[in-house]
Order: structure tokens, then C-alpha cells, then sequence
């Protein structure tokens, strides 16, 4: 029994051997993954920090993007107020031109309108004229003739100055208006002409 023990221990040494260089392989297998898993795991960290620095990339690039498109609208509103503001004043200078140009449009027709009368006025003035004048010019003549006096239109005002061409000399008139009577001149000038014909 005693060899039995002995090789009941020594069976179990060599089982205890054989389990620990099982554990030792399994353990250098399990060591082997291990370095595996480790190895994919850097990887996978180094590609997720690589996707993680290109998000943020391109977060920031989308970022700036909006900033700037944010900026444009910004500035868009300010054209827009600028153009705004520009209508209101174009459309209060059309009003105020609409209202000038009425106003001138009302005046055009008034001047128009004076203009029709006053060539209305003129045409019966000359209508007047060709009867009158011709008229007046006979009874001019006719007076220097039979009175034979050449009057001097160019004296002052009040004055009645003249020449009276008499039958033998001529005779100057010179009668002051202010201090005779026109019944006085009238008669002083007929009493110049000869009425024996």
C-alpha cells in the first residue's frame, strides 16, 4: 500500500505537473489573445479618435459655415432695411413728384386757357383796329389837312405845342392845358383854320 501511495503521489504530482503546464498554456493562449484584443483595441481607439478628430473638423467647418451664413443674413437684413428705407423715400419723392405735376398739369391748363382768351382778345382788338384805325388815320389826315397844323407830340404833359402853316406865315401854338379850358383850346384852334373854302 505503500507503493500504492507512493505512486497515488506521485500520480498526483505528475497530474498536478500536467495541470499546471495545461494552466501555463492555457494562460500563454489566453496571454496570446490578450495581446489580440489589446492590439484591436488600440486600433479601434486610434480609429475611433481618427473619425472623432474628422468630426470635429467637421463640426468646426460647419460651425464656421453657419456663423458665416448667419453673417450673410445679417447683412442681407440690412440691405433689406437700407432698400426698404430706399422704396419708402422714392415712393414719397413719386407722391410728391405725382403732386407737383398735377399742380403744373392744373397750371398748364389755367395758362392755356389765359392764353385763348388773350388770343380771343387780341382778335377782336385786331378786328377793332382794322375798322378803327384806318378810320382814325382818315380823320388824322383830314384834320391836317383842313387845319393845317403839324403837332408837336414830344412836348411835356399839359402842353399843346404845335406849328400851324397859315396861308402867308407859320404860326407856332404853345397853350398850356393846365391853365385854359379845353372849351378855350378847342376854340383858339379853329379860329386858326380858314373856313372860307
Amino acid at each position: 500500500m505503500a507503493a500504492f501511495r507512493d505512486m497515488e503521489e506521485v500520480s498526483q504530482g505528475l497530474l498536478s505537473l500536467l495541470g499546471a503546464n495545461r494552466a501555463e498554456a492555457q494562460q500563454r493562449r489566453l496571454l496570446g489573445r490578450h495581446e489580440q484584443v489589446v492590439e484591436r483595441l488600440l486600433e479601434t481607439q486610434e480609429l475611433a479618435e481618427q473619425r472623432l478628430r474628422e468630426i470635429l473638423a467637421t463640426e468646426e467647418e460647419v460651425a464656421q459655415r453657419l456663423l458665416d451664413v448667419k453673417a450673410q443674413a445679417h447683412q442681407r437684413g440690412v440691405e433689406l432695411q437700407q432698400l426698404k428705407a430706399e422704396l419708402q423715400k422714392a415712393g414719397e419723392e413719386n407722391t410728391h413728384l405725382k403732386a407737383s405735376l398735377l399742380q403744373l398739369t392744373t397750371e398748364l391748363e389755367e395758362l392755356k386757357e389765359v392764353e385763348a382768351g388773350l388770343e380771343r382778345q387780341e382778335r377782336e382788338v385786331d378786328e377793332d383796329t382794322t375798322v378803327t384805325i384806318p378810320s382814325a388815320v382818315y380823320v388824322a389826315q383830314l384834320y391836317h389837312r383842313v387845319s393845317k397844323i403839324e403837332w408837336d407830340y414830344e412836348c411835356e404833359p399839359g402842353m399843346v405845342k404845335g406849328i400851324h402853316h397859315g396861308p402867308s406865315i407859320a404860326q407856332p401854338i404853345h397853350l398850356d392845358s393846365t391853365q385854359l379850358s379845353k372849351k378855350f383850346i378847342s376854340d383858339y384852334l379853329w379860329n386858326l383854320v380858314d373856313t372860307n373854302w
